[in-house]
């Protein structure tokens, strides 16, 4: 669905019953000239999406729409940001990320992302806590200094 091929995108079909009931449907462009055939047939439609039949009575559809990649929906919908200011905001947020290196009495030893600062953490190993040093302060790593946490010696949580 999030593909960058033609064949796997899904675009929305919204129509309307004679009866006034609207609804949606996502189809792929292989469903949509199906759809077409059928709508012109009055025959009736059915297409498989994911796991599921959807099945639609072309003759008690009144009008549809289908919002596709030459719309103008689709237009107002797409990203109107340049990319380098999508990564000017990405770092942004990334430059208050807090470095952790994780020292567990299991024997694993690992730095990782914190968007705070925190007193204790969880080795992804074992699961044990682990507590802040923060007599030892920050520590040097290959990624940068992180703050230290370990489970092998008592830490004065003060």
């Amino acid at each position: 669905m999030y593909s960058g091929r033609q064949d796997d995108t899904l675009y929305i079909m919204t129509y309307t019953l004679n009866s006034g009931i609207k609804g949606t449907v996502p189809l792929s462009n292989k469903q949509i000239i199906e759809w077409l055939d059928c709508y012109r047939n009055e025959k009736r439609f059915v297409t498989e999406i994911g796991k599921e039949f959807f099945g639609l009575n072309a003759a008690l559809v009144a009008d549809f729409k289908v919002q596709n990649h030459l719309s103008d929906y689709q237009q107002t919908i797409m990203p109107t940001q340049q990319q380098d200011n999508l990564e000017r905001l990405s770092s942004a947020y990334k430059s208050t990320e807090l470095l952790m290196k994780i020292d567990c009495k299991c024997g694993t030893a690992y730095v990782t992302e914190s968007p705070y600062k925190r007193t204790k953490w969880y080795c992804t190993k074992c699961k044990e806590i682990v507590f802040l040093d923060a007599k030892k302060g920050m520590v040097e790593t290959s990624r940068g200094d992180a703050y230290y946490m370990t489970n092998k010696y008592f830490v004065s949580r003060d």
